[in-house]
């Protein structure tokens, strides 16, 4: 019977500790949707954000990704965001898409500029850089390496001499 008591006190205990830790990782990691004005804001490419990504300014989460549809007529990403009504953003204020490392989740990161006049709710953010994606980066990366002028032929660090340059004497 004490065996049996011992298995329930330490089976709560453990399912205690595991929902202090969720409650715990739950509000560290900020999931919490920004309520807030909406913006949009066009991309040509917005590869790896979705709708619940954080939007931040200096690394600080500032507001959320709301949606992200793609425009018919242009082909252009866009993505609507609330950002925190105590942030008022310039209307030169830059939006672009950014990685938490080199594997890392993508998130938005907005930069504002020294404008006097702000976006206002509902209004578009002009200024966008699109995000990179890794394998164009690495197929640039080997492209360039195997063909170090650009057109083609060759290996890469090797140099070949004029083809009516004087040989060197031994």
């Amino acid at each position: 019977m004490s065996r049996n008591l011992l298995e329930i006190v330490m089976g709560t205990l453990v399912l205690v500790v595991a929902a202090l830790f969720v409650t715990f990782a739950y509000s560290a990691a900020q999931l919490r949707e920004v309520a807030g004005y909406q913006l949009t804001a066009r991309f040509n490419h917005a590869d790896g954000i979705n709708a619940g990504g954080d939007v931040r300014i200096s690394g600080i989460k500032v507001g959320t990704i709301r949606s992200t549809t793609l425009d018919p007529n242009t082909f252009q990403a866009v993505v609507v965001v609330n950002i925190d009504n105590a942030i008022k953003l310039p209307e030169d204020t830059v939006a672009q898409i950014s990685s938490n490392g080199l594997l890392g989740d993508k998130y938005l990161q907005l930069e504002p500029g020294n404008e006097d006049a702000i976006i206002p709710a509902g209004g578009e953010i002009k200024m966008t850089q699109s995000s990179v994606s890794l394998e164009s980066l690495f197929g640039q990366v080997a492209f360039g390496l195997s063909h170090p002028s650009g057109h083609g032929g060759g290996d890469a660090g090797t140099a070949s001499a004029a083809p009516n340059a004087p040989k060197p004497s031994p």
